[in-house]
C-alpha cells in the first residue's frame, strides 16, 4: 500500500518553503536552511524571512552539506524539544552542527509511531522486542522503540551522535538501550555470523558515510549487501522492518523492490513519501520510506 505520512509535532512547524531553502520552527526558535528539494518560489517576503529567522545556515562556497550558523544574540546553543504519543514523551536536544542539522528529522516522527505501536503489540503477545537500528543519529527511533518495551541495539558510526543519543535517552526518562560505534554494515556481518536475531530492523542510511575507522559507505553499491544481511537477522513472524532513504532521486517503488528481493514479499507493507506542509500549503516532500511487518 502506498501512503503519504505527515506526522503532527507541536514543537516543529514548517513556515514557509521555497527557492531551495526552509524556514521551520523546532519548540520556540526558527531556522532557516538549504532544502534542496523547495524547487518553487518562497510564499513569504526575504524580509520576512530574515525578520522570523532566529538562526541562518550558511553554506560552504565549494560544498553541498558544510557551512555555519549565524544567531540571533538570544538564541542558545542548545535547547530542547519534545514528542508526545500515547505512552511515550520523548525530550530530545537540539543543537547547531556545521552540516545543517539541529539533531532531529522531525519527518521521522511518523515512523516513530509505527515503531513504537509494533513493539507495544509484541510485547502483548508476550514477546519481548529485540531491535536492532542502525545509522541510528540521535535516537528517535530507538528511544521509541524502548519506550514500548524493546531491547535496543543502537548502531552509529559517530561517537558523539552516540552521546548525544544517550543523553535524549536520559532526559526521556528512560534507560538499557545497548550503544554501539561502529561501522553498520561490518557490524551487520558480524551479527549474522553470530546467528543473533531481531524482531525489529530500523534503516536509516545516508548516501554517502564514513565507518568508525574509516569505512566508506555508498548507498547505492553497499545497500544490497545490508539487506541481505538484515534479512538473515530478522525473525521469521513476529518481526517488522523500516527503511528510509534521502537521497534525491530514489523513489518508494525503488525502496520496495530492494525490500522484496532481499525479505520476500510480505503480508503487510507500506511505502511512499514522507513530507510536510507548509503555512501555504505547498508540500515539500523530505525522503521516501518502505515498512513491513509479519
Amino acid at each position: 500500500m502506498r501512503l503519504e505520512l505527515t506526522p503532527q509535532l507541536k514543537d516543529y512547524e514548517l513556515i514557509d518553503s521555497g527557492d531551495f531553502e526552509k524556514l521551520e520552527r523546532f519548540g520556540q526558535y526558527v531556522t532557516r536552511r538549504p532544502e534542496p528539494q523547495a524547487i518553487w518560489r518562497k510564499s513569504l517576503s526575504e524580509q520576512e524571512w530574515r525578520r522570523r529567522a532566529d538562526a541562518s545556515f550558511l553554506r560552504e562556497e565549494r560544498s553541498e552539506e558544510r557551512g555555519e550558523w549565524k544567531f540571533k544574540p538570544h538564541v542558545p546553543s542548545r535547547w530542547m524539544v519534545g514528542f508526545d504519543y500515547r505512552g511515550m514523551s520523548l525530550k530530545m536536544r537540539l543543537a547547531f552542527t556545521s552540516f545543517k542539522h539541529v539533531g532531529i528529522f522531525p519527518e521521522q516522527a511518523a515512523n516513530w509511531e509505527f515503531i513504537y505501536d509494533r513493539c507495544e503489540a509484541l510485547c502483548a503477545k508476550g514477546v519481548t522486542p529485540k531491535v536492532l537500528n542502525l545509522f541510528a543519529y540521535t535516537g528517535g527511533a530507538t528511544l521509541a522503540a524502548r519506550a514500548a518495551g524493546a531491547e535496543v541495539t543502537h548502531v552509529d558510526s559517530v561517537k558523539q551522535v552516540v552521546t548525544w543519543a544517550r543523553e535524549n535517552m536520559e532526559s526521556s526518562g528512560l534507560d538499557g538501550v545497548r550503544w554501539i560505534v561502529e561501522d553498520a554494515l561490518k557490524f551487520v556481518n558480524r551479527e549474522v555470523r553470530r546467528g543473533n536475531r531481531y524482531h525489529g530492523i530500523i534503516l536509516d542510511p545516508p548516501a554517502y558515510g564514513r565507518g568508525a575507522n574509516g569505512e566508506k559507505w555508498v548507498l547505492e553499491e553497499n545497500i544490497g549487501e545490508m539487506l541481505e544481511c538484515c534479512a538473515q537477522l530478522l525473525e521469521d513472524k513476529d518481526s517488522f522492518v523500516v527503511l528510509n532513504l534521502y537521497s534525491m532521486g530514489l523513489s518508494a517503488m525503488l525502496a520496495r523492490t530492494a525490500m522484496h528481493q532481499a525479505f520476500g514479499t510480505p503480508k503487510q507493507e507500506q511505502s511512499g513519501e514522507l513530507y510536510f506542509e507548509d503555512s501555504h500549503h505547498k508540500q515539500l516532500p523530505l525522503g521516501v520510506y518502505y515498512r513491513f511487518e509479519r
